[in-house]
């Protein structure tokens, strides 16, 4: 399976349980693994053959921009239904921190990975 990446991609959301978290955009990290539904790209060098990052990346910052989430393992898994159902990818890894959420520690988070149903 081939498989791009977007790493460290910084997004503005509203996380958290907390009462300081209700009210104020976070920033959090994510990091992406995508497989690609088909490999034909490697062989045209055909952007149409691609997944396009830029639209990837458009479609979580407008999710994110719309929805609230109690916990980051919602908002990894919200991520990577748009990335399976929307972009046809056959298998995603999400990675979600929060940045300084807890002093003395640079990030905190959770990693999931998921298969399409249809695979």
């Amino acid at each position: 399976m081939d498989i791009i990446f977007l790493h460290e991609l910084k997004v503005k959301t509203l996380v958290g349980i907390y009462p300081w978290e209700l009210n104020a955009a976070q920033t959090i990290q994510l990091d992406l693994e995508i497989g690609l539904p088909a490999s034909r790209a490697c062989q045209t060098d055909n952007f149409e053959d691609a997944l396009d990052y830029a639209a990837i990346v458009q479609r979580i910052n407008d999710a994110l921009s719309q929805k609230r989430f109690s916990l980051l393992e919602a908002l990894a898994e919200h991520i990577a239904q748009i990335i399976l159902m929307e972009f046809k990818s056959p298998w995603v890894k999400v990675s979600v921190a929060k940045l300084s959420a807890i002093r003395s520690v640079k990030r905190v988070g959770v990693c999931i990975e998921r298969e399409s149903k249809s695979v």
